[in-house]
């Protein structure tokens, strides 16, 4: 039985490694490598990237490949673009496991952007104290509002100085929840959120927190992605696989 390459790094794709090691189905997960201590799985692990599209072509055909589940975070556009591109060049079938994206509720005070770079030009004007919930790769983008506090929330203790001149870092690893994110904004006196909308219910607890504090939120929409088959869940992504190898 041909094995399936799993693009990790999320919720969901550690739950589908499981749920494939559980049914005896081959796969192999891939980490970007930008985590120092990714969680422990019950599949064989890669780390790094593959080269671009063909170093992921390439990759498919050396190992046999016989599907490819892009589970990787909603904002991991590169990644997923260069799966479509190989998987087309390999005729490899894709299927990608893709979280709902967030929608706003009742008491919720979003403002959506659609890219970093708009939400940091909307921090213009007085200091404020920001929950600044986007990860490390792209912190630089707010060099330029200095006049702010920013709370991070990193899953490393960064190794090298934070661009942002006046920052604390919190070192934690999600699924989170509500109260304690709410206590988490209220010890910092945070009076604006701005997160990326990665959907799903690992992250979502800053969102039920700012609704329940009445705080604002910057929400940065996802970025466009290559027509590709997906669905919504693990079952959904076993049954397609089960289909696919016919077992």
């Amino acid at each position: 039985m041909r094995p399936t390459l799993i693009l990790g790094g999320t919720t969901e794709a550690s739950a589908l490694a499981l749920a494939m090691a559980a049914a005896r189905l081959p796969a192999i997960l891939s980490y970007a490598g930008r985590t120092d201590s990714p969680v422990a799985q019950p599949v064989p692990v890669r780390v790094g990237g593959f080269g671009g599209v063909q170093g992921l072509a390439d990759y498919l055909r050396a190992q046999g490949i016989g599907h490819v589940v892009d589970a990787t975070h909603p904002f991991a556009a590169q990644i997923s673009a260069h799966a479509v591109a190989a998987c087309v060049a390999t005729g490899t079938p894709l299927t990608a496991l893709e979280r709902p994206a967030w929608v706003p509720g009742p008491g919720d005070r979003w403002t959506m952007v659609p890219d970093i770079e708009t939400a940091a030009r909307l921090l213009a004007g007085p200091a404020q104290r920001v929950f600044l919930a986007i990860g490390r790769q792209h912190l630089a983008a707010f060099a330029g509002q200095p006049q702010h506090h920013y709370l991070l929330r990193l899953v490393d203790p960064p190794q090298a100085p934070l661009p942002l001149p006046d920052c604390h870092a919190e070192i934690a690893r999600g699924p989170f929840d509500a109260d304690g994110d709410r206590a988490l904004l209220e010890r910092h006196a945070i009076t604006l959120i701005i997160a990326k909308n990665a959907g799903g219910t690992g992250a979502a607890a800053k969102l039920a927190a700012a609704r329940a504090l009445g705080l604002p939120v910057i929400l940065i929409d996802r970025p466009a992605l290559p027509p590709r088959p997906g669905v919504a869940s693990v079952a959904q992504v076993l049954a397609r696989l089960h289909a696919d190898l016919g077992v």
